[in-house]
């Protein structure tokens, strides 16, 4: 099996590279946002660092560099990696899992499955993730370039369930890892366990320990981090549930336990909910830092960046006024001491003029793309091939070939400037500007007989199979049109079109979009048809923007 598998890499990791490469469009390792700046350009940066859903963010730095990665779940390529200097300007620069394994499983759309919250770390000289996929087990994925190549994913933990791994090498040279239980696939949660492994990290010498339960005291602790400070070995862990819960230390002299605990950061009177799951990152000049996320519902799990301070040994996160040792969530503070002066301002990348022959790493798929799904650039205009729907679809949430990214705020507006070129044989082919989740709506674009159609769709409840509610909006020109949605506080869509960029027509407004699976809703591009044909008709999109 790991042969074959590894030989399915070769080919995959060419394939994604292909669609998804090494370099990035216009908009790339300079992007600066118009919808969300952290950095206050005063010495002080506002949370979250990121308001965009990466997920379960653990990160690491090695020498003067910060790097960050995240859960990415069904999307492919996964393991997005992302680099800062500063650690509150970061930059997409690759993804660590260009086509999810099984192969055969992720050709289709698993929604809440593939990617959980990943682990990476520094050792020996080469970059280690170590990512769950609940349905099969913990991988381990390493690279000596991290901005290059990662080795196949190996099977490290077989079982289901198992969620949540991090790696930790002892001065002795043993390695461990820690890990939790999804009770969706195992039949238990609220309990953290940790295993022994082979030096090189890539099996387990044990099924695991469990070595502290918390279901009397902190029910559905999960998310470990190891660390070793002063002669404690440290469990960072997340626990009170996604969207109420604190931010866990537990400590003990030895690997195995007993554990002491103590909370390190609530909720308290913030307005951040669920403060937890993230990473302790400390600066070259002696500044601890710990980054978390917050769940935002339809926006997702973003970015929160909180000083950090030791006392007597026990870690504390955020501010502490009134001396109670449980810090609270920070809004605003002064940026981390990193002992250089970093003046680029830059974010995650959204637009994209698609003028590269590498589409802008901040685009994702719904499940592995085929060869057959796309042109990144024809003549600087993206190319949609228009795909057959699965088998029995009546609305998107099975379609894999939907090309998605990140809401990049509360707030924004996003437009495309797109055409439909169908085989004219067909009159079953469409292509059109998404919200994807749960709930959804979309503007999209029909050939019907000898004209151009504009329609408007909407779904309430995707994921039971309820069909897409659909209505006509008008009759198109031939060329390209400008699709918008209008986002604000976070799930309200209003959609418009436009003939000539300037002046817009609004044909819906209101509608409350729904997060994903474990997922904030996103932002997607797709071609489709419904029957199988000799040749597929296209979608040609001239620029895709982010605009406040």
């Amino acid at each position: 099996m790991l042969n074959t598998w590894r030989n399915v890499w070769k080919y995959s990791a060419l394939v994604a590279y292909l669609a998804c490469g090494e370099l990035t469009s216009t908009f790339g390792q300079n992007y600066h946002s118009q919808v969300w700046n952290p950095d206050l350009g005063n010495g002080k940066f506002k949370n979250p660092i990121i308001n965009a859903d990466y997920s379960d963010p653990d990160a690491i730095r090695v020498g003067e560099d910060y790097y960050m990665i995240a859960s990415s779940f069904n999307h492919s390529p996964g393991l997005p990696i992302l680099h800062s200097k500063d650690m509150i300007n970061w930059t997409i620069i690759g993804h660590a899992l260009p086509r999810q394994v099984p192969e055969a499983v992720f050709s289709k759309v698993q929604h809440g499955g593939g990617v959980w919250a990943p682990s990476i770390r520094y050792h020996n000289d080469e970059f280690y993730i170590y990512y769950p996929d609940p349905d099969f087990g913990i991988y381990q994925i390493k690279t000596k370039d991290i901005r290059g190549r990662w080795s196949a994913p190996i099977l490290v933990f077989e079982g289901k369930g198992l969620i949540d791994p991090c790696p930790f090498w002892d001065e002795d040279g043993r390695a461990y890892l820690a890990y939790a239980y999804a009770g969706s696939r195992a039949g238990l949660k609220s309990v953290i366990g940790i295993a022994r492994m082979n030096a090189e990290g890539n099996s387990v010498l044990d099924r695991g320990t469990i070595v502290y339960d918390g279901h009397e005291l902190d029910p559905t602790i999960e998310g470990p981090k190891v660390y070793k400070r002063n002669g404690y070995y440290y469990l960072f862990a997340p626990a009170g549930g996604v969207a109420t819960g604190w931010q866990l230390i537990l400590r003990s002299k030895n690997i195995y336990g007993p554990y002491e605990r103590k909370v390190a950061m609530a909720q308290n009177k913030s307005t951040v909910n669920g403060p937890h799951q993230g990473a302790w990152v400390d600066t070259p000049t002696g500044e601890d830092w710990f980054f978390h996320f917050q769940d935002k519902e339809t926006i997702g799990r973003v970015v929160h960046l909180q000083p950090m301070v030791w006392n007597a040994d026990w870690p504390i996160i955020g501010e502490d006024k009134d001396g109670d040792g449980i810090g609270t969530p920070v809004m605003s503070y002064k940026k981390p001491n990193v002992g250089t002066s970093v003046l680029a301002r830059t974010n995650p990348q959204e637009s994209d003029e698609f003028d590269t022959p590498h589409l802008g790493l901040q685009w994702q798929w719904q499940a592995n793309p085929d060869g057959t799904w796309i042109m990144p650039s024809q003549n600087g205009k993206l190319r949609l091939y228009s795909q057959q729907l699965p088998e029995g679809s009546n609305n998107l949430m099975a379609v894999p070939n939907i090309l998605t990214q990140k809401f990049p705020s509360d707030d924004f507006r996003a437009t495309a400037k797109i055409r439909l070129r169908p085989n004219e044989k067909d009159l079953d082919e469409k292509a059109g500007l998404v919200v994807v989740g749960e709930d959804y709506s979309q503007l999209f674009i029909r050939k019907e007989k000898d004209s151009f159609q504009l329609y408007y769709g909407s779904c309430v409840g995707a994921y039971s199979g309820t069909g897409e509610h659909v209505k006509f909006i008008a009759t198109l020109p031939e060329d390209f049109v400008y699709l918008r949605v209008q986002v604000k506080n976070g799930n309200s869509c209003s959609w418009m079109y436009s003939l000539d960029g300037k002046n817009y027509t609004v044909v819906e407004s209101g509608f409350q979009a729904k997060q994903g699976k474990w997922i904030g809703a996103t932002l997607g591009l797709y071609a489709s048809r419904d029957k199988h044909i000799n040749d597929s008709g296209y979608a040609e999109v001239d620029w895709f923007r982010i605009e406040q």
